[in-house]
């Protein structure tokens, strides 16, 4: 049952990814290693989440046998002096029964081992080196992994210059006898104490913004206002894209102008032409005069490292170009959506109308469960309390995160709130409700992390964009986040739950993951000061979150933030409002286009099969009567031909030349046709 359990969980982690990579990336125009890197990133860390409560619930076990072996009671002593057996306090043994996932001893270890330095080798060698590749401007591959080299060499050179130095401070100091073990635990330490920093700074952000989130999204009037606020800057983002991409076509065009067809940088051209928009390739080959030499004119031609970066350029405008296109027309539709829901919520039918209906046919779903009524009562009456009971239960789950992060070190009473659950379960032995109250706390410490990272945005550098608009920067950047962040987090939970003796200060077994680790009393500052005080920040981070201080400090550096106070998002707004209202008259005008046309097809197809269905009657009675009246028809039409013939005979043939006059071989019956005679055809060239 146990490989059961773990080979379901892998499965369902990978499907996770994969899920998330299809939402936010874009398997038929990335590369393959950029997907694969990414990918491989997000597996690892999640699955580092999935499998820890397993870990937890087998070292409970482990430890209850161990206790076992430790209560056998001891052999008869002999009291010499009153010849009488005497028994020593005999202790009752645990029963201890395995836990449905129990996995067996040296399997984790392994396990986690793999993860752990897979994970290692992707955020600090394989994913940096992998961006530099993937924003890389060069036409080969060779020239792409020059340039990632050459972009990394400061970024690992860094790192070497630090790992030396310490090493020789270790080597020339004599009290230091560091083996190779602690050697790895202190590369360990350092990496764990990098990610520890920057996960109090995320998950303080988190523990307030996401109950906060969900209890905005049930106040309608300011999500709406919010929309508008959204539209209003990305409209701006979006012109700028589109000027942007302007000005690189118009370098490409110039470039494409240059180099001719027989210029040996001509590959480059187009390699650069096939990642421009199709309306600019259009543009560009109408203009291109293939039959010129390029060595006739004596103009500067642009070099292979400006043809790079101009590549880069490019790579880089279509993409934001792109971006920005697909998230108006997004944001539209979540604007029109929430219009419709303020509409609706006054209907006395109770039932939800849309402004611009699916052009689709309504499903299953649409037809029997999700009904106009069941969406009305859905969007306009229980949506916003199903969010709002979220919102307080998470809110209540953040409180609980910074009561146990700022008591979790103390033991004697154990005050931290998760530690008490796991206690109290471990009495029992219930395995089953120590893995979901591990699951449910690690997940959610995840989750506030983790849709921190998905919600940044860092100018335009790094940006994940759902609906397959994340470019492979972006992409990549995030896994080497979580490869970093991942590994702290499940220590400081562990930490939480006093299942890591290094904090705890218990005497008990270790965790397969805490083993891994290696004991961090190597550095002794860092295992007793920084992992149990730091997280006490978040107690800080909260408050400022809470106040927004983080969002008035940007506002105030010109980075507009939304703020229900302020002038400038009331007037950001207003212009977001009439944006999207000049967008609905502009869809509407496209609807009621499309409705026209539909209705003149239908009608034009109506009268077409009416016609065409009365003109085959009209045939098929033409042809009924056409078999009576065929004998009588040719005897007249002979008769008629023969008065003709008859007529023309009597007529003085035309003179055209004024000097010979036509043959009876050359004249015509009024229908067209020349009259037969009797004269021989050997003579109508006589006169030629």
């Amino acid at each position: 049952m146990s490989g059961v359990a773990l080979a379901l969980e892998v499965v369902v982690v990978f499907f996770l990814a994969l899920f998330l990579l299809h939402r936010y990336g874009d398997f038929h125009k990335q590369h393959r290693m950029v997907l694969f890197a990414t990918l491989l990133a997000w597996f690892l860390c999640f699955l580092i989440v999935f499998i820890l409560p397993l870990d937890v619930s087998t070292t409970i076990y482990n430890q209850c046998e161990i206790d076992n072996v430790h209560l056998v009671p001891s052999s008869m002593q002999r009291d010499n002096s009153s010849n009488t057996s005497v028994f020593p306090t005999q202790r009752v043994a645990k029963s201890c029964h395995k836990p449905w996932s129990y996995i067996p001893d040296g399997i984790l270890p392994v396990f986690w081992r793999v993860v752990y330095w897979t994970s290692q080798f992707l955020t600090w060698l394989l994913i940096p080196f992998m961006q530099s590749y993937a924003r890389s401007g060069g036409f080969s591959i060779s020239g792409k992994i020059k340039t990632a080299l050459i972009e990394n060499a400061i970024y690992y050179g860094t790192y070497l210059l630090i790992f030396c130095s310490l090493l020789i401070y270790v080597a020339v100091t004599p009290k230091w006898h560091l083996s190779w073990s602690d050697l790895r635990t202190i590369g360990i330490t350092a990496a764990n104490t990098w990610g520890l920093f920057l996960l109090v700074l995320l998950l303080g952000y988190g523990l307030v913004e996401i109950p906060r989130s969900y209890w905005r999204a049930s106040c309608h009037g300011q999500l709406l206002a919010k929309t508008y606020f959204k539209a209003a800057k990305l409209m701006t983002e979006k012109a700028d894209a589109e000027e942007n991409l302007e000005d690189v076509m118009e370098d490409v065009r110039t470039v494409n102008e240059t180099i001719k067809y027989n210029h040996p940088l001509r590959k480059c051209i187009d390699t650069i032409l096939k990642k421009c928009p199709v309306e600019y390739q259009e543009k560009m080959g109408r203009n291109m005069d293939d039959y010129e030499d390029f060595d006739d004119k004596g103009n500067p031609y642009p070099s292979k490292n400006s043809l790079v970066k101009l590549h880069k350029k490019v790579i880089y405008a279509v993409q934001r170009h792109n971006r920005t296109q697909v998230q108006w027309q997004i944001l539209l539709d979540e604007a029109f959506h929430l219009e419709d829901v303020a509409k609706n919520e006054t209907s006395s039918t109770h039932q939800f109308i849309h402004s611009f209906p699916s052009a689709e046919p309504p499903g299953w779903i649409s037809k029997y469960l999700y009904t106009p009524t069941v969406e009305w009562y859905w969007e306009c009456v229980f949506r916003r309390w199903c969010y709002r009971v979220l919102a307080v239960l998470l809110c209540l789950f953040s409180a609980a995160v910074v009561w146990s992060e700022c008591t979790f070190f103390s033991t004697q009473p154990v005050l931290s709130l998760f530690a008490v659950f796991i206690q109290l379960a471990e009495r029992d032995y219930n395995y089953v409700y120590i893995e979901m109250a591990c699951f449910v706390t690690i997940f959610f410490l995840c989750y506030c992390v983790y849709s921190t990272v998905f919600r940044i945005r860092v100018f335009n550098y790094y940006y994940l964009a759902p609906h397959h608009q994340t470019d492979a920067y972006s992409l990549q950047f995030s896994g080497m986040l979580f490869c970093r962040l991942t590994p702290p987090l499940c220590l400081n939970f562990l930490g939480v739950i006093h299942m890591d003796s290094t904090i705890s200060h218990q005497q008990r077994q270790q965790t397969a993951y805490n083993s891994i680790m290696g004991s961090m009393q190597v550095l002794s500052f860092i295992a007793n000061g920084f992992y149990i005080y730091y997280p006490m920040l978040i107690v800080l981070l909260c408050i400022a979150t809470y106040f927004s201080l983080g969002t008035r400090c940007l506002n105030l550096l010109g980075f507009q933030q939304f703020m229900g106070d302020n002038d400038l998002t009331s007037d950001l707004v207003d212009e977001g409002r009439e944006l999207i209202r000049r967008e609905r008259r502009k869809r509407q005008r496209t609807e009621d286009g499309e409705i026209r046309r539909r209705e003149w097809r239908e009608r034009y197809s109506d009268q077409r099969e009416r016609y065409g269905g009365r003109s085959r009657s009209a045939y098929s009675e033409l042809k009924e009567t056409d078999g009576s009246s065929t004998d009588t028809g040719r005897a007249q039409s002979r008769r008629d031909r023969n008065d003709k013939a008859e007529l023309l005979q009597d007529v003085e043939p035309l003179d055209f030349t004024g000097e010979e006059q036509l043959e009876t071989d050359n004249r015509r019956y009024a229908g067209g046709q020349y009259l037969a005679t009797s004269a021989s055809r050997s003579r109508i060239f006589d006169d030629v």
